[in-house]
């Protein structure tokens, strides 16, 4: 099920150069088919929508019933359990407060020589978000999507997911959108709904981004119509890495690495710890509670094909094993986590001691979880408010200020062969003759 590997065994090196490159690379068949789909919504809008919804989805969409109507969420609701919408709000209320911390105002740094330079903070207008069906319409994923966006002061949000075989969108969604802040919502998904996001079509209005997760389609599309748009990143298979030491709770750990390895075959899962002992506790864990669990059979082909247990000298050699694999989750369950947290250099999110699984990061402490995954945390950042901002610089210099500096900068432009640059700066200090 799961394998013990000494740290200098041959094995080790192996796995890890196994996990770094796992990913979904698709092939050219789905490529070419991905193309075909974003040209064709590009070219026929609304046509090429309903067409492809017809023959992936079996629904019949038009004009009048593509888009989620008021009376459709309100049903959502009946059909969700209270106690789960109370969870939703109290959840979406923590995401909204950790993002608002995020928040940066506008500055302007003015001297006393004539001249301010400052940043000019300013929300995208239009952000579309992607909620696959089934599921995986995970209402958590579009709390963590929708929140940032809102908190940045995003005008309008629109939310695609593909409808069910009623034609519905499903109603965990449409509650966890309605409660973010969603302004509009269309039955929509896959390739072609990316293509009505990117380009626009006859119902549906051109956005300036894409977020959120969806299969080899979605994430396909999402890479050809990067530069038409932003997009958040292509996010692969899921991990996370446990850091343990001989006070940690065997029982908790096997909890965790089986949580994160029932997403799918291709997640992740792996403990690093300088204790034999915890080593083999946790393997028996892993065998006695995944029994119990309705994924089991996912959990079992990836704890084997991606999961280990990795036995170190020390915890120094297991910090440097996390900073090399740079996971998306990272638990740190030592008796001191906090003095480890100054050694890491790469991961998504950093969970502290044994009391802080990461579960609590997927629905309700706060900090988003769309995270960089595939070692990808070296130089990604959690999805944050800072994705739905734009950024201008401010300059101004007056006559005098510039009368100073004006011949530096005629130097600079000459020796890069630009001289209409010069030339721009130097018929100010002529006409000031």
């Amino acid at each position: 099920m799961i394998e013990i590997i000494d740290c200098y065994a041959q094995g080790k090196d192996v796995l890890l150069e196994k996990i770094q490159n796992r990913s979904r690379l698709e092939s050219e068949d789905i490529g070419a088919k991905v193309e075909e789909i974003l040209e064709n919504v590009k070219q026929l809008g609304d046509e090429a929508l309903f067409q492809y919804t017809l023959e992936f989805d079996g629904v019949e969409l038009n004009a009048g019933n593509i888009k989620v109507t008021r009376d459709e969420i309100e049903r959502a609701y009946d059909r969700v359990d209270d106690y789960l919408i109370e969870v939703m709000k109290e959840a979406a209320l923590n995401i909204k407060q950790y993002h608002e911390k995020q928040l940066e105002k506008s500055w302007i740094d003015t001297k006393d020589n004539g001249t301010f330079l400052g940043q000019l903070y300013r929300p995208m207008e239009r952000v579309g978000v992607y909620v696959p069906g089934g599921r995986a319409a995970y209402p958590s994923s579009v709390l963590m999507n929708v929140i940032p966006a809102k908190v940045a002061g995003v005008k309008d949000i629109v939310m695609v997911s593909p409808p069910s075989q009623e034609g519905e969108v499903y109603s965990n969604a449409l509650v966890a959108a309605n409660e973010a802040g969603v302004t509009e919502i269309y039955k929509i998904g896959g390739a072609q709904a990316i293509a009505a996001l990117a380009f626009g079509t006859q119902t549906i209005k051109k956005v300036d981004k894409i977020v959120g997760p969806g299969n080899i389609y979605v994430a396909s599309a999402k890479r050809r119509v990067f530069g038409y748009v932003d997009i958040d990143m292509i996010a692969g298979p899921s991990e996370v890495l446990v850091l343990a030491d001989e006070s940690a709770n065997p029982k908790y750990i096997a909890a965790d690495l089986l949580s994160q390895a029932e997403h799918d075959p291709m997640a992740s899962a792996i403990l690093v710890t300088n204790s034999y002992q915890v080593a083999e506790k946790v393997k028996e864990q892993l065998i006695s509670q995944s029994e119990v669990l309705s994924t089991k059979t996912v959990i079992k082909e990836s704890l084997k094909e991606y999961g280990a247990i990795i036995v170190v000298r020390d915890m120094a050699e297991a910090v440097e094993i996390a900073n090399i694999i740079a996971p998306e989750h990272l638990e740190i369950m030592v008796d001191r986590p906090m003095e480890m947290l100054g050694k890491i250099k790469n991961a998504g999110a950093i969970f502290l001691g044994g009391y802080s699984p990461e579960p609590l990061g997927d629905y309700f402490a706060g900090p988003n979880h769309v995270l960089p995954t595939g070692g990808t945390a070296r130089f990604f950042s959690p999805l944050s408010v800072d994705d739905f901002i734009k950024k201008s610089s401010i300059i101004y210099y007056n006559k005098g200020a510039l009368k100073k500096v004006g011949p530096k900068i005629i130097a600079f432009a000459k020796s890069e062969g630009l001289t209409a640059h010069a030339a721009s700066v130097k018929v100010r200090l002529d006409d000031d003759e």
